[in-house]
């Protein structure tokens, strides 16, 4: 309105911002591998906090697009994967409660925040709230500077032992300092630098991770339809625009629910073997509760709908670091997040759009709601697939190893077996007889 801009231009920065944070989330990545996670955020936090306070200042909408959408959006990438991948590094017996716990930070956020900048906004205006926004992003500096390095177990084994921090009870990484009299220049050559990027990404090699990938396209294209096209959707078919909002809220809270009760969950005992299967359950059922969409047509029908698709997108978010992890390891866990995240930029980037086309072909929302589902549908048949190929190795490897150390299949194991039975038979008389 301030700019007399329409909603398609101004609906831009909000896809910038997503897509940036997305696009650039190796680089938040590279960054925490290369130098630490607690650097990477804290210069994400203070990239974000300009760039919202830049935006305070802003003239027009191209304005807006390169401070709020770019700049916030490359400090909000910074510290989005390294954040997540320190949460695989401390956590490691209910690693999937944890995730949940941390992501279930979003949807708080989101509930909280939307009435209050509503209200910053009514009182001190868009730039004011954008100002006041800066500020409270800036904590973010103060986030990353609590994120204490650890040692991993994989890293220890690797490099030796290192000094155990008496007071948390974990090894702590301690400060590298290099001397003119230390052979450590090599470290520092280009070869060197270069053998070390490809050791941190081999995972990209690997045909599970390759698989997961294809399902994380298919995931990306079909999560982001519904939470764009339920309230229009709702409209349309009749409900009140409190009760359309409404929907979404009850989508939001129990998204926040299924972050926490899924890792929980997922956690227990009988269920830790199970955690891609979990994880498939939750994206297959997604995918069904799109396509069962076109046939609710009031408010009463929808409201269960919005439970159970909040409930199951707070389940696979909270799982997506979890399945990456058990795949890639934790070592790896930062650089496989940063390539996952990325995957997801240019999905969020096209499928609104794309959406919003079938709709102004067709006239109706239900092309629209097919397409979510068959996509989250076909991420969770690639995923089972995924399952199904390791399963059936496994279940090899294990019948192989088997074959090898069971003396019946293997004749000289068995021949030497009864040698040394014969031995110890003929052993033992003269024994008896010299202590006669």
């Amino acid at each position: 309105m301030h700019f007399g801009g329409d909603y398609s231009g101004t609906a831009w920065i909000h896809s910038l911002v997503d897509c940036t944070t997305m696009l650039c989330a190796p680089l938040g990545s590279f960054i925490g591998n290369r130098l630490s996670c607690r650097i990477a955020v804290i210069l994400g936090g203070f990239l974000s906090s300009i760039g919202l306070v830049l935006s305070s200042f802003a003239t027009s909408l191209e304005y807006l697009y390169l401070t709020l959408g770019v700049l916030t959006g490359i400090g909000f990438s910074l510290c989005y994967t390294p954040a997540i991948a320190m949460v695989g590094s401390y956590f490691c017996e209910r690693k999937a409660l944890a995730y949940g716990i941390a992501m279930s930070g979003s949807g708080i956020g989101t509930f909280i925040l939307a009435p209050v900048v509503q209200l910053l906004i009514e009182h001190y205006s868009w730039r004011g709230a954008l100002l006041i926004l800066g500020g409270v992003v800036s904590n973010l500096c103060v986030c990353g500077a609590l994120l204490r390095p650890i040692t991993l177990k994989e890293e220890e084994e690797a490099h030796g032992p290192v000094p155990l921090d008496t007071d948390c009870g974990y090894r702590v990484k301690a400060q590298v300092v290099s001397t003119l009299e230390e052979p450590l220049a090599i470290n520092n050559s280009k070869g060197s630098r270069c053998f070390k990027s490809m050791q941190e990404y081999r995972f990209l090699l690997m045909p599970d991770f390759l698989m997961l990938a294809v399902s994380f396209l298919f995931l990306a294209s079909g999560c982001s339809l519904p939470f764009v096209y339920l309230v229009p959707y709702a409209l349309d078919v009749g409900v009140s625009h409190h009760q359309a909002a409404f929907l979404m809220s009850i989508l939001g809270v129990i998204d926040i629910v299924g972050n926490i009760t899924f890792g929980w969950l997922v956690d227990r005992r009988c269920l830790k073997k199970y955690r891609n299967v979990c994880y498939m359950i939750a994206v297959g059922m997604e995918g069904l509760c799109c396509l069962f969409i076109p046939l609710l047509r009031t408010f009463a029908l929808l409201v269960p709908f919005s439970v159970l698709y909040g409930y199951f997108d707070g389940a696979y978010v909270a799982l997506i670091p979890v399945v990456t992890s058990d795949i890639v390891g934790t070592t790896n866990l930062s650089s496989a997040l940063g390539i996952v995240y990325f995957l997801h930029a240019i999905p969020y980037l096209l499928s609104p759009p794309i959406g919003g086309w079938l709709v102004d072909t067709t006239g109706t929302y239900t092309a629209t709601f097919f397409l979510s589902g068959f996509a989250l549908i076909s991420s969770s048949l690639v995923i089972s697939t995924v399952t199904g190929i390791r399963h059936c190795r496994r279940t090899q490897k294990h019948r192989k190893n088997n074959k090898d150390t069971d003396p019946k299949q293997d004749p000289c194991q068995g021949s030497r077996s009864d040698f040394y039975i014969a031995s110890s038979k003929d052993v033992n008389p003269s024994i008896n007889t010299a202590n006669s």
